[in-house]
């Protein structure tokens, strides 16, 4: 039989271990909603070039040229419109903003970063999403097919 003082003992010791491990899970549940979020914008840039490249063209509806783009919609962490979708994380709704930006003979793909202020998930997104390759282009002079 355990006397009273070891159980205010154990009880003690699980309640230091509850307050170290709540924070982790909390920041690994944020590590893991950023990854999925940087992922499609990714991915959804990588397919709006492919279909823009395969096609010729590009459309005014990001979902018919990236299903990653139509995930970002579903999931609610993009507001898309005339070939433009502005991406929302954390606090901030205009974490991101992937564009498809036209000209008379050409298209370009820019990605450029909002204003994150202080929120932690959104300074991740942008961490983890490299702008500075941007803009691709996507139709004109330089892109053979």
């Amino acid at each position: 039989a355990f006397t009273m003082i070891e159980l205010i003992f154990v009880i003690v010791i699980l309640g230091i271990l509850a307050a170290v491990a709540i924070p982790k899970l909390s920041a690994t549940r944020d590590d893991a909603e950023v990854s999925k979020v940087a992922q499609n914008v990714m991915m959804g840039a990588a397919e709006i070039a492919s279909y823009a490249v395969s096609k010729g063209k590009t459309v005014n509806d990001l979902t018919v040229m990236s299903n990653a783009m139509l995930n970002l919609s579903n999931s609610g962490n993009a507001v898309l419109s005339n070939k433009k979708a502005v991406i929302s994380i954390g606090n901030i709704t205009d974490c991101l903003t992937l564009e498809i930006v036209s000209g008379v003979t050409d298209d370009n793909l820019t990605i450029s970063y909002g204003d994150a202020g202080s929120d932690n998930k959104c300074l991740s997104l942008q961490s983890a999403v490299d702008a500075s390759k941007y803009p691709i282009k996507l139709r004109g002079q330089n892109v053979v097919y």
